[in-house]
């Protein structure tokens, strides 16, 4: 039984899906307002009503694919509302009004599965560290890392490359490109500024006298914990 929140503004509080009330699952529904995003409860699917607004329908799924919303989102839509719909969206599938209980049961199963599927291969754990590749953001043993975006790629391309070593040159070409001119001791810079942000964890970036750096992995149990904060 999945969790499933509905977003809808329509007139008189009508079910965006009825053939929902057939099914098993727990749904809520809020007003389709960014607002209302703020406090909004948990879901592992999230239904956005364009039945009678397919501007702000399509406003509200961008601002949610944006900002980083880790449920599928799922469009509802009357057939005329098809022509609408593209890409720049961010949805992840979208259901006719008047699709039946077992189609729409079915579209919820793949809109998990994708999703599950998605941040699998778009999330990197490592010696204490968590990438996502999505969100382009990192944590340090669960804790948010401030990093430039040049700062994110650094560390990106490090990790995916475990224990190789690179020279400043490799690095420049990889990570900044082969249109940069910049010279090598922009590596240096980048590389200090990543260990510093690091703290406990800086040691993971090595350095390889006279060669470059690598990407130095532990195991979980061998990575150095995080430092307790003094009560």
């Amino acid at each position: 039984m999945a969790q499933l929140l509905v977003l809808s503004s329509a007139p008189g509080g009508g079910a965006a899906l009825p053939a929902l009330e057939l099914l098993s699952h727990r749904v809520r529904q809020i007003p389709a307002e960014a607002a209302q995003l703020v406090n909004a409860p948990s879901a592992d699917v999230i239904f956005v009503d364009a039945r009678f607004d397919l501007v702000g329908a399509k406003s509200l799924c961008k601002i949610m694919s944006t900002t980083g919303v880790e449920a599928p989102l799922v469009l509802v839509v009357t057939e005329g509302g098809l022509t609408a719909v593209s890409t720049d969206w961010g949805i992840d599938d979208v259901v006719l009004v008047g699709a039946g209980p077992a189609e729409i049961d079915a579209r919820i199963r793949l809109a998990m599965g994708r999703r599950t599927v998605d941040q699998v291969s778009t999330r990197i754990q490592t010696s204490g560290i968590t990438i996502d590749e999505s969100s382009y953001s990192a944590k340090v043993h669960g804790k948010p890392l401030d990093l430039t975006y040049k700062e994110f790629q650094l560390l990106h391309f490090f990790a995916t490359h475990p224990s190789r070593v690179f020279t400043r040159e490799q690095l420049l070409s990889e990570v900044w490109g082969y249109d940069y001119f910049g010279g090598t001791r922009t590596v240096d810079v980048h590389v200090r500024r990543l260990r510093a942000k690091l703290g406990d964890l800086e040691q993971l970036i090595g350095t390889v006298r006279n060669v470059g750096y690598r990407f130095n992995v532990y195991e979980d149990d061998a990575a150095p914990a995080a430092a307790s904060t003094p009560s």
